[in-house]
């Protein structure tokens, strides 16, 4: 924008500019959430990472992801009656995980809505699985402290209206952090260790090596993978063939 000989400072235009962004990030918001925001400044913090100057979205992000697992697991709990507790958690993880919120954020466009520092927009930071995955927990959560549970409900459901139909308890296989630990159960032996050893890589492809110790019978087993969580899957699915052959 070039400043004019109306008397407006280069001050004054930056607000304007602002208020612009923020007017068309509260529109753009509305048309993938179905929720209008009266606070354009709490939704600027919720698109707000933490590489940016001034307040951030990491409390709003807290916030959010323990409102959308309340309302998951009480939408599980209604929908499946019939499904026992580690069944139920199962569901939960494979809607709640990073790669189903960043998913759903890059479907609707989230990314372009995000105000990053310079370093992690030039590190790709707007198609980054964590800091999507983070953006989405953090608009629930600000939804939720400005609508309630029931404003915060029914964005949940827009957002994940896909996801929800892909979602069937009998086909859902135990990951191999849970079939380590509940055959360690079984054997009444202690449970495993998980230990991040090392992260290399530039940061939009890390590389992570995870360590699993098991106590009885001593041993290790290093596993790896592009986020700790798949490390660590990684690790406990190479104790598992272990103990198993």
């Amino acid at each position: 924008m070039v400043v004019t000989d109306t008397g407006q400072t280069r001050l004054e235009l930056i607000h304007i500019c602002l208020i612009v962004v923020m007017s068309s990030s509260v529109e753009e918001i509305q048309k993938v959430t179905g929720y209008l925001f009266e606070s354009a400044e709490l939704l600027d913090q919720a698109l707000t990472h933490r590489s940016a100057a001034g307040p951030n979205n990491e409390r709003l992000e807290f916030l959010g992801d323990s409102v959308l697992g309340l309302l998951v697991a009480a939408e599980l709990y209604c929908r499946f009656p019939s499904c026992d507790e580690g069944t139920l958690t199962r569901c939960r993880a494979k809607l709640v995980r990073r790669e189903t919120l960043s998913a759903v954020a890059r479907k609707i466009g989230l990314g372009g809505l995000m105000v990053l520092g310079a370093g992690a927009a030039r590190s790709g930071g707007t198609n980054r699985s964590s800091i999507l995955s983070d953006v989405v927990e953090a608009v629930i959560g600000a939804v939720y402290l400005e609508g309630g549970l029931e404003s915060a409900g029914a964005v949940v459901q827009r957002l994940l209206h896909e996801e929800w139909k892909s979602v069937d308890p009998a086909l859902l296989v135990k990951d191999p952090k849970t079939e380590l630990q509940e055959l360690l159960q079984k054997l009444r032996r202690p449970l495993p260790i998980y230990l991040v050893t090392e992260a290399r890589g530039a940061p939009h492809e890390r590389e992570f090596v995870v360590e699993c110790v098991l106590a009885e019978p001593a041993d290790s087993f290093l596993g790896r993978g592009n986020s700790h969580q798949k490390a660590e899957q990684n690790a406990a699915e190479l104790a598992l063939h272990s103990l198993r052959t």
